[in-house]
């Protein structure tokens, strides 16, 4: 079988800009590319230009333009709503509560939070399939509880959290609830940003055929968590520094065009998957971690006994295959996955490989992968 140059499936790491998306960011490259802040008519019709985006961005999330506040992606959102929000809200109690398998740009936060501003954090553990208890999250709120942060989809293995519900239960107990919805867009069913019953909402352009650099915190009126950045009035002072107004419409037409009408299609990425999925339960040592129900179409997450991570994607990237053994934030580091030490399996930690697939996976592609699986894994296994 002939080698394909490349095989991408890392599409939870990131995505490739699409071309539509590409051609409504050119202009502002070249024709509309004024500072939003300058008072002269250059920045004027930015400006015009900015507002017309968020209004759109609010149309889109049926939500009010003040609602929205654009970041350079959604690290700087989940910074915004945990370290904003605590911060703001620290005169009515100091608790807060997350899960153990959110993202790191959630997790260290928290970290932080509670090594050098006095706060106290307690994290939900999840069950086997890396998924949270509605149940055990109410008798964890405290009096002095003031934020819950629990994602909507995760990275690694792509397991749903049951958001609604939380936020449902948040809202009765006057809590602010944010979750990260950052690996949800563009692959599970979109209505509004209600659906989520969160106060928070972060979202990233480039997980859905948008742009890096660009992405947005949805923040429910009238809650106005404390800003990070400081150094003038921009985003109505909730966020300093000169719009990136490229980046801003490319995320605003990777949203009208990748997330209502899901650009990771189910009815083609689940045959895909489960072509994978099969042929993983073949090879010794192998041991699937991604959950089929109430889970990412696209992703496919297993462990490999007697293995690490680096000797597997090394292999794989051999034979042109793009993979990921992790969070793509933590690429090239030794540390185990803590969302398989979450979910109960030790012993496996440092050995997850997943597969993401996206718009652009192919049958074919599946094919090679499976024909070269088994020995990418016996010698990886060999070398340890």
């Amino acid at each position: 079988m002939a080698v394909p140059r490349t095989i991408y499936f890392d599409y939870n790491a990131t995505t490739p800009l699409d071309a539509d998306v590409r051609a409504a960011m050119s202009p502002f490259f070249s024709e509309s590319w004024g500072n939003p802040s300058s008072v002269h008519h250059v920045g004027r019709k930015a400006r015009a230009l900015l507002d017309d985006a968020r209004d759109r961005a609010a149309k889109f999330l049926v939500a009010k333009p003040s609602e929205i506040i654009f970041t350079s992606g959604g690290t700087e959102a989940n910074n915004l709503a945990i370290f904003g929000t605590a911060r703001a809200l620290k005169a009515k109690g100091k608790h807060l509560i997350t899960s153990s398998v959110e993202h790191h740009a959630v997790l260290h936060c928290f970290e932080y939070l509670e090594k050098f501003e006095g706060f106290t954090v307690s994290r939900l553990p999840v069950d086997v399939n890396g998924r949270v208890s509605v149940d055990v999250l109410a008798k964890t709120i405290r009096s002095d509880t003031i934020l819950v942060s629990v994602m909507a989809a995760n990275n690694e293995i792509g397991t749903l959290q049951p958001v609604a519900e939380i936020g449902r239960l948040c809202r009765e107990r006057g809590i602010v609830f944010h979750t990260d919805a950052v690996q949800m867009f563009g692959k599970e069913t979109f209505d509004n940003i209600g659906q989520f019953n969160a106060d928070l909402v972060s979202v990233c352009a480039h997980k859905f055929y948008g742009p890096k650099g660009a992405g947005l915190l949805y923040i429910k009126s009238p809650l106005h968590p404390d800003p990070i950045l400081f150094g003038g009035g921009h985003e109505n002072e909730r966020r300093a520094g000169t719009e990136n107004l490229p980046a801003v419409i490319g995320l605003v037409a990777a949203l009208e065009k990748c997330v209502k009408k899901p650009v990771f299609d189910k009815t083609t990425l689940q045959p895909l998957a489960k072509k994978l999925i099969s042929c993983v339960k073949t090879i010794p040592g192998c041991e699937l971690v991604s959950p089929r129900e109430n889970s990412l179409a696209n992703t496919v997450a297993f462990t490999v006994r007697g293995s690490d991570g680096i000797a597997l994607m090394a292999g794989l990237d051999v034979e042109g295959i793009c993979a990921s053994s992790g969070s793509a934030c933590s690429a090239g580091s030794l540390e185990p996955s803590h969302v398989i030490l979450a979910i109960g399996k030790k012993e496996c930690a440092n050995s997850l490989v997943r597969f993401s697939l996206g718009r652009d996976s192919t049958a074919e592609e599946v094919d090679f992968v499976c024909s070269v699986l088994p020995e990418i894994i016996r010698r990886a296994q060999l070398r340890r």
